[in-house]
């Protein structure tokens, strides 16, 4: 049998590492790592949850205990690994993908999401893009219009209007600035 355990502010494969290095190091054993959840092979022990509580925090993690915040982290991991790390197509149905992979209604989700997040899940998802958009202006491999069909916008005039509602600047004066101003994953 195993146990699940969520984790809140895994957004990239270093997060795993890290995490992965702090069971190695409490020696805890896990089936998988995957953004915001841990497989365990057996139950913690209260010991266990608290040195392993620790060991996260002091790296910036903790643990996610309630239903209500675990669903709100599956939703922004999703959303993370979907637009960073999934080399699949991006013109999905988010409603569909979301509630498909939560296995819940997509309307109730979105309403939990929006009491405890303050912001849409809609406008996290646009936010997030748009930090992905400012990630791949400031590496400067691809073009506007490479960037714009990557993330599947439908153009890049609406890759840019959103840019410039989101940033107040456009993506040709994000990208003339200095001062890039990109937010990590784990400010969202």
């Amino acid at each position: 049998m195993s146990y699940k355990v969520h984790i809140k502010n895994m957004v990239c494969p270093r997060c795993i590492s890290a995490v992965s290095n702090i069971l190695q190091e409490l020696k805890i054993p896990y089936s998988s790592i995957k953004l915001g959840e841990v497989e365990l092979t057996k139950s913690l022990s209260v010991e266990n949850k608290n040195k392993f509580s620790k060991a996260l925090q002091d790296i910036g993690f903790s643990l996610i205990n309630d239903r209500r915040s675990q669903l709100i982290e599956q939703m922004k991991t999703l959303v993370v690994d979907k637009i960073y790390y999934s080399s699949e197509d991006l013109n999905i149905k988010w409603t569909d993908f979301i509630s498909e992979k939560l296995r819940l209604d997509y309307k109730y989700l979105s309403s939990l999401f929006s009491s405890v997040e303050s912001i849409t899940f809609e406008q996290y998802i646009i936010n997030q893009k748009i930090e992905r958009v400012k990630e791949l202006i400031v590496y400067d491999e691809l073009t506007l219009s490479e960037i714009a069909f990557k993330l599947n916008y439908s153009s890049v005039a609406y890759l840019s209007n959103q840019f410039k509602k989101v940033t107040g600047m456009t993506p040709t004066q994000f990208k003339n600035n200095r001062d890039k101003n990109r937010k990590s994953l784990d400010e969202f």
